[in-house]
């Protein structure tokens, strides 16, 4: 969708906000476009939402037009320029937010400089983790930048050992590829850098990129060790995202201090993140279930490399449902299950199918939950999360299953996704705890 038509440039409000002095003086900024806001949106943006939408926009003044990635100055009603961003032609996205005029007055270095905004941003990102404890001599796998939660919409950067893995889902962030690996390359710590464009995204601003994750410089294994609270973990270069989950840190330590003398399975397990700590916690049998073979390749590895017992942990190749439903046929039943699906609703409008996509594979795995114990069920679908109705999709599962649920404990990602809340989109992950009667 285009973010609407352009209109030659008209005379400047009478008062000068440094934005505008900025780019009224400086040669490189002169001709930067300025994005009008339609009446009544202005106090959304400067109460911090980070992201323009094309809907609005009242119009786009300046000749040339932006062109996306470009710089642009966004602007009340009276045209006076309330902050500035990173324009997209293409995205309902319009303008991604960068600095507010009020913060441009305070640190004028980085007005309409989207290096020094860069340098910024990432540092403050790095004192906030350091703040956290990451990293630690038992963790070093953790999220840098989480998009508008570190204020830099559209970019995230996970660091595992003295690999950044860097994942694009905007246009400017590929524009301004040069200048985010120069910052992340300077980095004390890193050896390495991975490019993740994240594709059916970045088509959607209007980029039609290959399928490629680019390394820098070529690393010579296809693995890399990590360490999470304790437990080692060989991550694949070519893994889902950005290669390992770092959200569910909390929520997989959580797993290890209730597992001991428990029967435990973990659904779709992955590289066995919640099994391996489950092990680590004293369960005496642990089961993770998968239907990819390189995640269950990997899992292998992982127990193999933390020394665990293959007698006490194991992981099989099955369809989910399936699996649950022949151990439904055996009476078989655990202590505690983890239920971690991939993203079931990537979209608002499939949100429906979705649900009922999550009520199924909670009923199957209340069913098999021993009566008293208990159900860690997720959904990182945003468009679940946001909706407010997991739970109840969750109460519609125990009704079926013909169980009683009570919470025990809700989470969401780990404390180094911080989330914007003028961005409650930001927020897509639910981790709840049941007891099931």
């Amino acid at each position: 969708m285009k973010c609407l038509s352009l209109i030659p440039s008209s005379s400047p409000s009478t008062t000068s906000p440094i934005l505008h002095e900025i780019a009224s003086n400086h040669r490189t900024h002169k001709g930067i476009a300025k994005v009008v806001l339609k009446k009544g949106k202005t106090q959304l943006f400067k109460n911090g939402s980070p992201i323009v939408y094309s809907g609005a926009v009242d119009r786009i003044i300046g000749r040339p037009p932006p062109k996306t990635g470009d710089i642009v100055l966004v602007a009340d009603g009276t045209e006076k320029p309330i902050g500035w961003g990173l324009y997209n032609s293409i995205s309902m996205f319009c303008v991604r937010l960068m600095q507010l005029e009020e913060e441009a007055a305070r640190d004028p270095s980085c007005a309409l400089n989207i290096e020094k905004l860069l340098e910024t941003r990432i540092h403050a990102a790095i004192q906030l983790r350091r703040s956290l404890g990451l990293p630690s001599a038992n963790t070093n796998a953790y999220r840098l930048v989480n998009s508008e939660g570190d204020r830099l919409s559209g970019l995230i950067i996970d660091i595992f050992g003295d690999l950044a893995v860097i994942a694009s889902s905007a246009a400017w962030v590929e524009k301004y590829k040069p200048q985010i690996k120069a910052c992340i390359s300077g980095l004390d710590g890193i050896n390495y850098i991975s490019w993740r464009p994240s594709i059916e995204i970045l088509k959607e601003e209007g980029l039609y990129i290959s399928d490629s994750k680019d390394i820098y410089p070529p690393i010579p294994l296809e693995r890399v060790k990590v360490m999470e609270n304790g437990i080692s973990y060989l991550i694949s270069l070519e893994g889902q995202k950005t290669g390992f989950y770092a959200d569910q840190r909390e929520n997989r330590q959580f797993i290890s201090t209730i597992s001991d003398g428990q029967k435990v399975l973990d659904m779709y397990c992955y590289s066995g993140g919640f099994a391996l700590n489950a092990s680590r916690g004293g369960a005496t049998n642990v089961t993770g279930v998968d239907s990819s073979l390189p995640a269950l390749e990997l899992a292998n590895e992982n127990i193999a490399l933390n020394n665990l017992d293959p007698g006490k942990i194991s992981v099989l190749r099955r369809d989910a449902t399936d699996f649950m439903k022949d151990a439904l046929s055996r009476n078989e039943t655990w202590d505690i299950i983890i239920m971690d699906p991939p993203k079931l609703a990537p979209r608002r409008k499939v949100l429906q199918s979705a649900s009922g996509m999550y009520r199924n594979l909670n009923s199957l795995a209340m069913q098999l939950t021993k009566r008293g114990g208990l159900l860690m069920t997720c959904s990182c679908s945003g468009a679940m999360t946001q909706s407010g109705t997991f739970l109840q999709t969750l109460q519609a599962a125990a009704s079926i299953a013909g169980r009683k649920i009570t919470v025990i404990r809700q989470a969401g990602a780990a404390y180094d996704h911080p989330i914007d809340p003028s961005y409650p989109e930001g927020a897509y992950l639910s981790n709840i705890l049941l007891r099931v009667l």
